[in-house]
């Protein structure tokens, strides 16, 4: 018989990896299941993210001889993330984040697995673990997706190496190694020699890893299980097409207009309205399109001022979700901590002539010969902190001298070994980089300071500082490296301090760095299975929200790796079942 193509079970707004766990857990329970998404991909800020999962007391952590307790974890959330211990959305987590791994991974293509090494970003608080709370996706074969394939969003182009190979974390030090390590060298070329076979047939890699690997592996779910997807197309491209692939045919969408609102009767979500026509949903509609990184109301209303417009999150991500319950009589709920999670970014020019902006997440400010300044040329923090607490770090400062934007500056070796944000390690030319502004080079430190703006005097007398210290492998004013979070982001392969190097090989760089976040933490309020809630506390019928469209559990906290995928997986799973279980 026939399906109405306007009459789902079940409807997901936003295709990222919270709103794809809620479809592909909703059709596993035997629900008819549609996912809409305005973009013309699918994955928001999941594609590009390192696709860390925090899990505590996960029992892949014994695998690697790790030992976690709810205990620890309690103690540790508690330690790090203000707030009510027992709120009930923290409970709800703690309660089923294993539950829903273990779901998925039953019924899905969801694979994960520990990551032996890979501190809490505060490591000496109570609670806290070295490794094993963080689970990464297994990494996936893109070309089982078919063509699909083209449907999944692509990395950021500064974290694939030859024009679209990604490199897993744990490959990164081979490639550093290759030159003097024969096992480097010859794993380096297994992985160019696979990326040589797989670009023969595609227009990028297919060994996908990080959060390309996690959306992917979502995507495999959805098509397995016939979820209907409808995309958006590309802006002036007209109405989008039917997705291919053994997906139930759907009828035309709008370009770049999926979702223009919620129908709500008699208190209950019932459908969503896209041009004009209305989709019905018998039992439920999970919001999910990623927050309001790039909506300047909700921006100018949450965020610090200092804060700007600049975002790493995905462009699609402009608080659609958001708008649609508070409009349903949703609230907003913010946090204590603040409303976004941030990270350092340094924004450029592509040669394509696309804009970029590169998060200073773990892959420079933490390794040796490395230092950020202020505009006075003075330190303000210890680089080596999480990306979170930097930023945080650059709002304080700014209130003492100006420190927004700082500079994040190294010499011609830390530059070769590390690379400088969108500057790859081992880049033989720096031309593009330098000839747009991105990328500042001079043959001094007074040079480089008088580039950049700077007191020469100043940014002079603050290196020689600190790489007096670092000869010995000291940070007396920051106490870089004090930590094992610090060292973990430092180079194993630097003595004493993975983290300390003196700057002194000309000629210098410097980045310009400035406060973005990699998504926002304030949304919809929620109970612990993720139901909005209304202004009476009681939820609103068959309304439901999940990654960062629900107000995090995390209240503006960032206690460690993998704290939004862990929790938007979560409630994404919890959604659906308590929509299969009859809301």
């Amino acid at each position: 018989m026939q399906q109405d193509p306007d009459q789902f079970d079940v409807i997901v707004v936003g295709a990222g990896a919270g709103g794809m766990t809620a479809a592909a857990v909703a059709a596993a329970e035997g629900l008819r299941v549609l996912v809409l998404e305005k973009a013309a991909v699918v994955g928001g800020t999941s594609a590009i993210s390192g696709g860390m999962v925090w899990i505590p007391d996960n029992p892949k952590m014994a695998a690697g001889g790790r030992t976690d307790s709810r205990a620890g974890a309690e103690a540790y959330l508690a330690a790090t993330v203000p707030g009510d211990p027992g709120d009930a959305l923290r409970t709800a987590f703690l309660d089923h984040a294993n539950a829903a791994i273990a779901y998925l991974e039953a019924n899905t293509s969801v694979r994960l697995q520990p990551v032996e090494t890979y501190p809490d970003y505060y490591p000496d608080l109570p609670g806290a673990t070295l490794g094993g709370r963080v689970l990464e996706p297994v990494p996936f074969d893109g070309r089982a997706l078919g063509a699909q394939f083209g449907l999944l969003r692509k990395p950021l182009p500064e974290f694939m190496l030859f024009g679209g190979m990604m490199v897993h974390r744990s490959d990164i030090p081979h490639f550093r190694r290759a030159a003097r390590s024969p096992r480097s060298a010859l794993r380096v070329a297994r992985l160019l020699l696979r990326y040589g076979r797989e670009r023969c047939f595609l227009d990028r890699g297919a060994t996908l890893c990080l959060g390309n690997a996690l959306v992917a592996r979502l995507l495999h779910s959805l098509q397995q299980r016939r979820v209907e997807l409808r995309l958006g197309s590309a802006a002036g491209s007209g109405a989008s097409e039917v997705v291919p692939s053994g997906l139930v045919p759907s009828g035309l969408v709008p370009s770049g207009l999926v979702a223009s609102g919620l129908v709500i009767e008699d208190g209950v979500a019932v459908g969503v309205t896209v041009a004009g026509r209305t989709l019905r949903a018998r039992h439920g509609i999970v919001l999910a399109t990623g927050g309001f990184s790039h909506d300047p109301a909700l921006r100018a209303r949450l965020l610090p001022a200092k804060a700007g417009m600049v975002s790493a999150a995905s462009p699609d991500n402009t608080g659609d979700g958001i708008r649609f319950g508070l409009a349903a009589g949703g609230q907003l709920g913010e946090g204590e901590a603040g409303n976004a999670f941030w990270a350092p970014v340094s924004c450029f020019r592509r040669a394509d002539g696309s804009d970029g902006v590169f998060p200073h997440t773990v892959t420079d400010r933490a390794k040796p010969g490395m230092i950020a300044v202020n505009q006075a040329g003075m330190r303000f923090a210890n680089e080596a902190v999480s990306y979170h607490a930097f930023v945080q770090a650059m709002f304080r400062a700014d209130n003492v001298s100006p420190s927004i934007p700082a500079y994040l500056i190294c010499d011609r070796k830390a530059l070769w070994t590390y690379g400088l944000g969108a500057v790859k390690p081992f880049t033989l030319s720096l031309r593009q980089p330098i000839k747009s502004d991105y990328l500042v080079r001079a043959a001094s430190i007074a040079a480089l300071a008088a580039q950049l703006g700077i007191n020469p005097e100043a940014l002079t007398g603050t290196v020689a500082s600190y790489n007096q210290d670092a000869a010995t492998g000291q940070d007396r004013a920051f106490g870089r490296g004090g930590d094992a979070y610090q060292r973990h982001l430092g180079d194993s392969d630097h003595a004493p301090n993975p983290c300390v190097a003196p700057i002194v090989t000309p000629p210098f760089y410097a980045v310009t760095l400035r406060p973005g976040d990699l998504g926002t933490s304030a949304g919809l309020v929620t109970d612990g299975a993720a139901r909005v809630l209304g202004a009476d506390g009681a939820p609103i019928g068959h309304l439901y929200a999940c990654g960062n469209d629900m107000n995090s559990l995390m209240r503006g906290a960032y206690p460690g790796p993998g704290i939004t995928l862990g929790p938007a997986l979560t409630f994404g799973y919890l959604a659906a079942r308590t929509i299969a279980a009859g809301g």
